[in-house]
Protein backbone atom coordinates (compact mmCIF):
# COMPACT_ATOMS: atom_id res chain seq x y z
CA UNK A 1 0.00 0.00 0.00
CA UNK A 2 1.34 3.60 -1.15
CA UNK A 3 1.94 6.34 1.18
CA UNK A 4 -1.37 8.36 -0.16
CA UNK A 5 -3.50 4.85 0.02
CA UNK A 6 -2.48 4.85 3.83
CA UNK A 7 -3.61 8.22 4.25
CA UNK A 8 -6.87 7.32 2.97
CA UNK A 9 -7.00 4.15 4.87
CA UNK A 10 -6.77 6.22 7.91
CA UNK A 11 -9.45 8.88 7.46
CA UNK A 12 -11.56 6.21 6.33
CA UNK A 13 -11.25 2.98 7.77
CA UNK A 14 -8.67 2.53 10.53
CA UNK A 15 -10.38 2.70 14.24
CA UNK A 16 -10.89 6.21 15.34
CA UNK A 17 -8.39 5.86 18.45
CA UNK A 18 -5.78 4.51 15.79
CA UNK A 19 -6.67 7.45 13.75
CA UNK A 20 -6.88 10.13 16.06
CA UNK A 21 -3.35 9.08 17.74
CA UNK A 22 -2.16 8.67 14.36
CA UNK A 23 -3.78 12.36 12.62
CA UNK A 24 -4.00 14.34 16.24
CA UNK A 25 -1.04 13.61 18.44
CA UNK A 26 1.54 14.84 15.87
CA UNK A 27 -0.27 18.02 14.80
CA UNK A 28 -0.54 18.52 18.82
CA UNK A 29 2.92 17.91 19.62
CA UNK A 30 3.99 20.62 16.48
CA UNK A 31 1.87 23.38 18.04
CA UNK A 32 2.47 22.78 21.83
CA UNK A 33 6.26 23.10 20.77
CA UNK A 34 5.17 25.85 18.87
CA UNK A 35 3.33 27.58 21.38
CA UNK A 36 6.38 26.84 24.07
CA UNK A 37 8.16 28.77 21.38
CA UNK A 38 6.06 31.45 22.25
CA UNK A 39 6.68 30.86 25.88
CA UNK A 40 10.22 31.41 25.23
CA UNK A 41 10.43 34.36 23.18
CA UNK A 42 8.42 36.04 26.09
CA UNK A 43 10.71 34.19 29.23
CA UNK A 44 14.45 35.89 27.63
CA UNK A 45 12.48 39.02 26.53
CA UNK A 46 11.42 39.22 29.72
CA UNK A 47 14.69 38.96 31.10
CA UNK A 48 15.32 42.79 29.23
CA UNK A 49 12.50 44.55 31.04
CA UNK A 50 8.49 44.99 31.14
CA UNK A 51 8.49 47.20 28.86
CA UNK A 52 10.29 44.74 26.65
CA UNK A 53 7.73 42.30 27.28
CA UNK A 54 4.88 44.77 26.53
CA UNK A 55 6.05 45.14 22.93
CA UNK A 56 6.03 41.67 21.99
CA UNK A 57 2.57 41.59 24.14
CA UNK A 58 1.62 44.13 21.97
CA UNK A 59 2.50 43.41 18.33
CA UNK A 60 0.87 39.25 19.01
CA UNK A 61 -2.44 40.15 18.45
CA UNK A 62 -1.36 41.98 14.91
CA UNK A 63 0.61 38.73 13.85
CA UNK A 64 -2.40 36.69 14.58
CA UNK A 65 -4.36 38.69 12.27
CA UNK A 66 -2.03 38.20 9.47
CA UNK A 67 -1.49 34.47 10.08
CA UNK A 68 -5.62 34.54 9.87
CA UNK A 69 -5.24 34.70 5.96
CA UNK A 70 -3.65 31.46 5.93
CA UNK A 71 -6.43 30.46 7.95
CA UNK A 72 -8.90 31.85 6.14
CA UNK A 73 -7.47 29.68 2.68
CA UNK A 74 -6.33 27.23 4.52
CA UNK A 75 -8.68 25.96 6.97
CA UNK A 76 -11.44 26.78 4.83
CA UNK A 77 -9.92 24.58 1.92
CA UNK A 78 -9.32 21.82 4.43
CA UNK A 79 -12.64 21.28 5.63
CA UNK A 80 -13.86 21.06 1.83
CA UNK A 81 -10.81 19.12 1.02
CA UNK A 82 -11.67 16.30 3.62
CA UNK A 83 -15.43 16.04 2.31
CA UNK A 84 -14.34 15.79 -1.23
CA UNK A 85 -11.85 13.05 -0.57
CA UNK A 86 -14.61 11.39 1.11
CA UNK A 87 -16.57 11.41 -1.81
CA UNK A 88 -13.63 10.57 -3.90
CA UNK A 89 -13.47 13.50 -5.92
CA UNK A 90 -9.46 13.76 -6.34
CA UNK A 91 -10.07 16.24 -9.30
CA UNK A 92 -11.35 18.81 -7.37
CA UNK A 93 -9.83 18.77 -3.83
CA UNK A 94 -6.02 19.34 -5.94
CA UNK A 95 -7.47 22.46 -7.17
CA UNK A 96 -9.00 23.59 -3.90
CA UNK A 97 -5.48 22.72 -2.04
CA UNK A 98 -3.93 25.06 -5.35
CA UNK A 99 -6.48 27.83 -5.06
CA UNK A 100 -6.15 28.45 -1.30
CA UNK A 101 -2.14 27.94 -1.39
CA UNK A 102 -1.63 30.59 -3.96
CA UNK A 103 -4.35 32.91 -2.73
CA UNK A 104 -3.33 32.77 1.09
CA UNK A 105 0.20 33.82 -0.13
CA UNK A 106 -0.93 37.05 -2.58
CA UNK A 107 -3.48 38.17 0.04
CA UNK A 108 -0.91 38.07 2.92
CA UNK A 109 1.77 39.74 1.33
CA UNK A 110 -0.93 42.94 0.22
CA UNK A 111 -1.79 42.85 3.59
CA UNK A 112 2.04 42.78 5.63
CA UNK A 113 2.95 46.06 3.19
CA UNK A 114 -0.32 48.37 4.68
CA UNK A 115 0.56 46.81 7.81
CA UNK A 116 4.33 48.45 7.68
CA UNK A 117 3.14 51.48 6.03
CA UNK A 118 0.82 52.10 9.22
CA UNK A 119 2.96 50.45 11.70
CA UNK A 120 2.90 53.34 14.74
CA UNK A 121 -0.94 53.59 14.59
CA UNK A 122 -1.94 50.54 14.72
CA UNK A 123 0.33 49.71 17.28
CA UNK A 124 -1.25 52.54 19.44
CA UNK A 125 -4.34 51.27 18.91
CA UNK A 126 -3.44 47.36 19.96
CA UNK A 127 -2.47 49.03 23.80
CA UNK A 128 1.48 50.35 23.04
CA UNK A 129 2.42 52.81 25.59
CA UNK A 130 4.76 55.75 25.00
CA UNK A 131 7.33 53.54 26.74
CA UNK A 132 6.38 50.05 25.04
CA UNK A 133 5.82 51.69 21.11
CA UNK A 134 9.83 52.20 20.32
CA UNK A 135 10.68 48.31 21.23
CA UNK A 136 6.97 47.61 19.85
CA UNK A 137 7.98 48.94 16.43
CA UNK A 138 11.40 47.61 16.28
CA UNK A 139 10.23 44.02 17.16
CA UNK A 140 6.70 44.23 14.48
CA UNK A 141 9.30 45.68 11.81
CA UNK A 142 11.13 42.33 11.61
CA UNK A 143 8.20 39.75 12.50
CA UNK A 144 5.30 41.35 10.56
CA UNK A 145 7.54 41.03 7.46
CA UNK A 146 8.53 37.77 8.40
CA UNK A 147 4.59 36.15 8.88
CA UNK A 148 4.59 35.78 5.02
CA UNK A 149 6.51 32.77 5.54
CA UNK A 150 3.73 31.97 8.26
CA UNK A 151 0.89 32.78 5.82
CA UNK A 152 2.42 29.89 3.94
CA UNK A 153 2.98 27.72 6.71
CA UNK A 154 -0.46 27.90 8.28
CA UNK A 155 -1.88 27.30 5.03
CA UNK A 156 -0.06 24.13 4.22
CA UNK A 157 -0.42 22.84 7.93
CA UNK A 158 -4.34 22.76 7.23
CA UNK A 159 -4.01 21.20 3.50
CA UNK A 160 -1.40 18.75 4.75
CA UNK A 161 -3.49 17.19 7.87
CA UNK A 162 -6.49 17.40 5.81
CA UNK A 163 -4.75 14.74 3.46
CA UNK A 164 -3.98 12.65 6.36
CA UNK A 165 -0.31 14.12 6.31
CA UNK A 166 -0.21 14.63 10.35
CA UNK A 167 3.42 13.52 10.55
CA UNK A 168 4.68 16.75 8.19
CA UNK A 169 2.74 18.80 10.10
CA UNK A 170 4.38 18.02 12.81
CA UNK A 171 8.02 18.05 11.84
CA UNK A 172 7.62 21.64 10.26
CA UNK A 173 6.21 23.09 13.53
CA UNK A 174 8.99 20.90 15.43
CA UNK A 175 11.77 22.09 13.52
CA UNK A 176 11.06 26.05 13.56
CA UNK A 177 10.43 25.87 17.49
CA UNK A 178 13.38 23.73 18.17
CA UNK A 179 15.07 26.19 16.05
CA UNK A 180 13.59 28.97 17.73
CA UNK A 181 14.35 28.09 21.02
CA UNK A 182 18.05 27.61 20.46
CA UNK A 183 18.59 31.13 18.44
CA UNK A 184 16.19 33.21 21.19
CA UNK A 185 19.43 33.62 23.79
CA UNK A 186 21.78 33.92 20.56
CA UNK A 187 20.25 36.96 18.58
CA UNK A 188 18.77 38.39 21.66
CA UNK A 189 22.02 38.34 24.81
CA UNK A 190 24.93 36.89 22.74
CA UNK A 191 24.66 39.27 19.38
CA UNK A 192 22.79 41.89 22.65
CA UNK A 193 20.27 42.51 19.38
CA UNK A 194 17.39 42.90 22.28
CA UNK A 195 13.87 42.67 20.91
CA UNK A 196 15.23 42.55 17.31
CA UNK A 197 16.94 39.88 18.24
CA UNK A 198 13.64 37.55 19.15
CA UNK A 199 12.29 38.95 15.97
CA UNK A 200 15.11 37.70 13.85
CA UNK A 201 14.79 34.17 15.22
CA UNK A 202 11.29 33.69 15.06
CA UNK A 203 11.55 34.66 11.30
CA UNK A 204 14.28 32.30 10.65
CA UNK A 205 12.49 29.50 12.37
CA UNK A 206 9.04 30.79 10.09
CA UNK A 207 11.53 30.02 7.33
CA UNK A 208 13.04 26.54 8.03
CA UNK A 209 9.21 25.46 8.52
CA UNK A 210 8.82 26.67 4.99
CA UNK A 211 11.62 24.60 3.52
CA UNK A 212 9.56 21.42 4.93
CA UNK A 213 7.01 22.06 3.34
CA UNK A 214 8.36 23.19 -0.08
CA UNK A 215 10.79 20.15 0.16
CA UNK A 216 7.00 18.68 1.17
CA UNK A 217 5.23 19.27 -2.42
CA UNK A 218 8.75 19.33 -4.51
CA UNK A 219 9.23 15.63 -3.83
CA UNK A 220 5.73 15.12 -4.86
CA UNK A 221 5.15 13.84 -1.39
CA UNK A 222 1.52 15.09 -1.43
CA UNK A 223 -1.85 14.05 -2.71
CA UNK A 224 -2.13 17.74 -4.18
CA UNK A 225 0.05 18.84 -7.14
CA UNK A 226 0.14 22.49 -6.10
CA UNK A 227 0.07 24.08 -9.53
CA UNK A 228 -1.04 27.75 -10.23
CA UNK A 229 -2.56 26.60 -13.33
CA UNK A 230 -4.83 24.61 -11.23
CA UNK A 231 -6.32 27.85 -9.00
CA UNK A 232 -10.03 27.61 -10.12
CA UNK A 233 -11.84 30.83 -8.94
CA UNK A 234 -15.64 29.03 -9.40
CA UNK A 235 -18.45 30.51 -7.23
CA UNK A 236 -18.78 26.85 -5.92
CA UNK A 237 -14.93 26.46 -4.79
CA UNK A 238 -14.65 30.15 -3.45
CA UNK A 239 -18.23 29.95 -1.40
CA UNK A 240 -17.20 26.54 -0.03
CA UNK A 241 -13.35 28.18 0.98
CA UNK A 242 -15.03 31.15 2.56
CA UNK A 243 -18.00 29.49 4.42
CA UNK A 244 -15.92 28.05 6.32
CA UNK A 245 -12.75 30.36 6.24
CA UNK A 246 -14.15 33.57 6.89
CA UNK A 247 -15.49 32.21 10.60
CA UNK A 248 -12.13 31.09 11.01
CA UNK A 249 -10.77 34.37 10.32
CA UNK A 250 -13.12 36.01 12.20
CA UNK A 251 -12.30 34.25 15.08
CA UNK A 252 -8.85 35.08 14.50
CA UNK A 253 -9.59 38.86 14.58
CA UNK A 254 -11.30 38.34 17.45
CA UNK A 255 -8.79 37.20 19.06
CA UNK A 256 -6.74 39.70 18.47
CA UNK A 257 -9.19 42.20 19.50
CA UNK A 258 -9.53 40.55 22.57
CA UNK A 259 -6.05 40.77 23.08
CA UNK A 260 -5.96 44.61 22.62
CA UNK A 261 -8.75 45.34 24.64
CA UNK A 262 -7.34 43.93 27.46
CA UNK A 263 -3.82 45.16 26.81
CA UNK A 264 -5.59 48.59 26.23
CA UNK A 265 -7.87 48.40 29.78
CA UNK A 266 -4.51 46.65 31.43
CA UNK A 267 -2.68 49.83 30.48
CA UNK A 268 -4.41 52.08 32.79
CA UNK A 269 -2.57 49.86 35.66
CA UNK A 270 1.02 50.26 33.77
CA UNK A 271 3.48 48.03 32.10
CA UNK A 272 2.94 45.80 34.67
CA UNK A 273 -0.47 44.77 34.04
CA UNK A 274 0.40 44.30 30.25
CA UNK A 275 3.28 42.63 30.72
CA UNK A 276 1.62 40.29 33.61
CA UNK A 277 -1.32 39.62 31.03
CA UNK A 278 0.78 39.08 28.30
CA UNK A 279 2.33 36.12 30.28
CA UNK A 280 -0.99 34.53 30.54
CA UNK A 281 -2.34 35.35 27.50
CA UNK A 282 1.05 32.65 26.29
CA UNK A 283 0.80 30.41 28.51
CA UNK A 284 -3.24 30.10 28.26
CA UNK A 285 -2.26 29.90 24.19
CA UNK A 286 -0.09 27.03 25.13
CA UNK A 287 -2.76 24.53 26.63
CA UNK A 288 -5.17 26.11 24.04
CA UNK A 289 -2.74 25.91 20.55
CA UNK A 290 -1.98 22.04 22.00
CA UNK A 291 -6.20 21.11 22.21
CA UNK A 292 -6.27 22.77 18.53
CA UNK A 293 -3.36 20.83 17.40
CA UNK A 294 -5.18 17.70 18.74
CA UNK A 295 -8.69 19.05 16.95
CA UNK A 296 -6.50 19.66 13.36
CA UNK A 297 -6.32 15.64 13.24
CA UNK A 298 -10.35 15.19 14.34
CA UNK A 299 -11.62 17.47 11.57
CA UNK A 300 -10.30 15.96 8.07
CA UNK A 301 -11.69 12.37 10.25
CA UNK A 302 -15.11 14.30 10.96
CA UNK A 303 -15.12 15.65 7.25
CA UNK A 304 -14.33 12.83 5.47
CA UNK A 305 -17.02 10.68 8.05
CA UNK A 306 -19.69 12.95 6.84
CA UNK A 307 -18.72 12.83 3.14
CA UNK A 308 -18.71 9.48 3.16
CA UNK A 309 -22.11 9.04 5.16
CA UNK A 310 -20.14 7.05 7.77
CA UNK A 311 -22.34 8.33 10.99
CA UNK A 312 -21.52 5.82 13.38
CA UNK A 313 -17.94 6.89 12.68
CA UNK A 314 -18.43 10.17 12.87
CA UNK A 315 -20.38 10.13 16.30
CA UNK A 316 -17.37 7.89 17.89
CA UNK A 317 -15.06 10.45 16.55
CA UNK A 318 -16.98 13.29 18.50
CA UNK A 319 -17.08 11.22 21.63
CA UNK A 320 -13.41 10.24 22.03
CA UNK A 321 -12.28 13.40 20.62
CA UNK A 322 -14.36 14.99 23.76
CA UNK A 323 -12.91 12.47 26.20
CA UNK A 324 -9.56 13.08 25.28
CA UNK A 325 -9.35 16.67 25.08
CA UNK A 326 -10.61 17.69 27.97
CA UNK A 327 -8.64 15.58 30.10
CA UNK A 328 -6.01 17.35 28.86
CA UNK A 329 -7.64 20.48 29.36
CA UNK A 330 -8.06 19.14 33.54
CA UNK A 331 -4.82 17.96 33.96
CA UNK A 332 -3.26 21.64 32.15
CA UNK A 333 -5.80 23.81 33.87
CA UNK A 334 -4.56 21.92 37.59
CA UNK A 335 -1.61 22.87 36.78
CA UNK A 336 -2.28 26.37 36.12
CA UNK A 337 -4.52 27.37 39.41
CA UNK A 338 -2.53 25.40 41.60
CA UNK A 339 1.05 26.96 40.71
CA UNK A 340 -0.28 30.46 39.33
CA UNK A 341 2.50 32.55 41.55
CA UNK A 342 5.68 30.31 40.55
CA UNK A 343 4.88 29.89 36.77
CA UNK A 344 4.85 33.71 36.03
CA UNK A 345 7.32 34.46 38.14
CA UNK A 346 9.63 32.99 35.79
CA UNK A 347 8.70 35.73 33.66
CA UNK A 348 10.33 38.81 35.20
CA UNK A 349 13.45 39.76 36.87
CA UNK A 350 11.40 40.33 40.22
CA UNK A 351 8.28 42.71 39.61
CA UNK A 352 6.04 42.27 42.36
CA UNK A 353 3.20 43.74 40.40
CA UNK A 354 3.42 41.92 37.57
CA UNK A 355 3.48 38.59 39.57
CA UNK A 356 0.46 39.64 41.32
CA UNK A 357 -1.15 40.67 38.69
CA UNK A 358 -0.16 37.55 36.25
CA UNK A 359 -0.92 35.05 38.89
CA UNK A 360 -4.66 36.48 39.90
CA UNK A 361 -5.58 35.95 36.10
CA UNK A 362 -3.79 32.78 35.82
CA UNK A 363 -5.61 30.53 38.65
CA UNK A 364 -9.08 31.62 37.10
CA UNK A 365 -8.18 30.55 33.87
CA UNK A 366 -6.46 27.51 34.69
CA UNK A 367 -10.34 26.46 36.11
CA UNK A 368 -12.14 27.81 33.35
CA UNK A 369 -9.66 26.27 30.15
CA UNK A 370 -11.12 23.35 31.88
CA UNK A 371 -14.02 23.36 29.61
CA UNK A 372 -11.90 24.76 26.65
CA UNK A 373 -11.82 20.95 25.41
CA UNK A 374 -15.27 20.69 24.87
CA UNK A 375 -16.22 23.98 23.38
CA UNK A 376 -13.12 23.86 21.03
CA UNK A 377 -14.82 19.87 19.77
CA UNK A 378 -17.72 21.58 18.67
CA UNK A 379 -16.74 24.68 17.07
CA UNK A 380 -14.15 22.93 14.85
CA UNK A 381 -17.27 19.77 14.17
CA UNK A 382 -19.58 22.19 12.74
CA UNK A 383 -16.75 23.68 10.21
CA UNK A 384 -15.95 20.21 9.26
CA UNK A 385 -19.19 19.29 8.36
CA UNK A 386 -19.72 22.41 6.17
CA UNK A 387 -21.81 24.38 8.53
CA UNK A 388 -20.25 27.48 7.97
CA UNK A 389 -23.44 30.16 9.94
CA UNK A 390 -23.43 27.83 13.44
CA UNK A 391 -19.37 27.03 13.01
CA UNK A 392 -19.04 31.36 12.39
CA UNK A 393 -21.72 31.71 15.94
CA UNK A 394 -19.55 29.46 18.25
CA UNK A 395 -16.53 30.31 16.99
CA UNK A 396 -16.85 34.09 17.71
CA UNK A 397 -18.46 33.12 21.51
CA UNK A 398 -15.10 32.64 23.49
CA UNK A 399 -12.91 35.61 22.49
CA UNK A 400 -16.04 37.36 20.64
CA UNK A 401 -19.92 37.31 21.47
CA UNK A 402 -19.40 36.60 24.93
CA UNK A 403 -15.87 38.75 26.14
CA UNK A 404 -15.84 41.51 24.17
CA UNK A 405 -19.24 42.89 26.73
CA UNK A 406 -17.38 41.20 29.65
CA UNK A 407 -14.34 43.09 28.96
CA UNK A 408 -15.88 46.63 27.76
CA UNK A 409 -18.09 46.19 31.19
CA UNK A 410 -16.45 44.67 34.23
CA UNK A 411 -13.43 46.87 34.56
CA UNK A 412 -16.02 49.69 34.70
CA UNK A 413 -17.59 47.64 37.61
CA UNK A 414 -14.85 45.62 39.12
CA UNK A 415 -11.79 47.64 38.26
CA UNK A 416 -8.85 45.60 37.69
CA UNK A 417 -10.13 42.25 38.54
CA UNK A 418 -12.85 42.77 35.77
CA UNK A 419 -9.72 42.86 33.42
CA UNK A 420 -8.39 39.73 35.24
CA UNK A 421 -11.56 37.60 35.54
CA UNK A 422 -12.89 38.57 32.05
CA UNK A 423 -11.94 35.69 29.73
CA UNK A 424 -12.81 32.88 32.53
CA UNK A 425 -16.28 34.49 32.63
CA UNK A 426 -16.72 34.56 28.84
CA UNK A 427 -15.22 30.35 28.72
CA UNK A 428 -18.05 29.73 31.04
CA UNK A 429 -20.83 31.47 28.95
CA UNK A 430 -19.85 29.76 25.50
CA UNK A 431 -19.79 26.54 27.14
CA UNK A 432 -23.14 26.74 28.10
CA UNK A 433 -23.77 28.20 24.04
CA UNK A 434 -22.19 25.29 23.14
CA UNK A 435 -24.56 22.58 24.58
CA UNK A 436 -27.24 24.32 23.53
CA UNK A 437 -25.77 24.09 19.77
CA UNK A 438 -24.65 20.56 20.32
CA UNK A 439 -28.24 18.83 20.85
CA UNK A 440 -29.65 20.03 17.39
CA UNK A 441 -26.52 18.82 15.39
CA UNK A 442 -27.06 15.09 17.29
CA UNK A 443 -30.40 15.10 16.37
CA UNK A 444 -29.87 15.95 12.75
CA UNK A 445 -27.12 13.80 12.27
CA UNK A 446 -29.44 10.66 13.89
CA UNK A 447 -32.42 11.86 11.17
CA UNK A 448 -29.61 11.76 8.14
CA UNK A 449 -28.70 8.04 9.32
CA UNK A 450 -31.62 6.86 9.34
CA UNK A 451 -32.26 8.60 5.54
CA UNK A 452 -29.24 6.96 4.41
CA UNK A 453 -29.93 3.30 6.02
CA UNK A 454 -33.23 3.88 4.39
CA UNK A 455 -31.96 4.53 0.97
CA UNK A 456 -29.67 1.69 1.46
CA UNK A 457 -32.05 -0.48 2.08
CA UNK A 458 -34.31 0.24 -0.68
CA UNK A 459 -31.02 -0.10 -3.60
CA UNK A 460 -30.70 -3.39 -2.40
CA UNK A 461 -34.17 -4.55 -1.99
Amino acid sequence: MNSQSKKMELLGSASIPKALLAMGIPTMIGMLVNAFYNLVDAYFVGGLGESQMGAISVVYPLGQVVVGLGLLFGNGAASYISRLLGRGDKENADKVASTALYSSVSVGAVIIIISMLFLHPILKLLGATDSILPYAATYAGIYIVSCIFNVFNVTMNNIVTSEGAAKTTMCALLMGAVLNIALDPLFIYVFDLGVAGAAIATAISQLVSTCVYLTYILRKKSVFHFKIKDCTYTKEIMSEIFKIGIPTLVFQILTSVSISLINNAAGDYGDSAIAGMGVVTRLISMGSLSVFGFIKGFQPIAGYSYGAKKFDRLREAIKTSIVWSTVFCVIFGLVLALFPTAIVSQFTKGDTEMIRIGAASLRANGISIMLFGFYTVYSSLFLALGKGREGFILGACRQGICFIPVILLLPMLWGLNGILYAQPIADVLSAVITVFMALPLHKKLNEMQKQTATINTNTNN
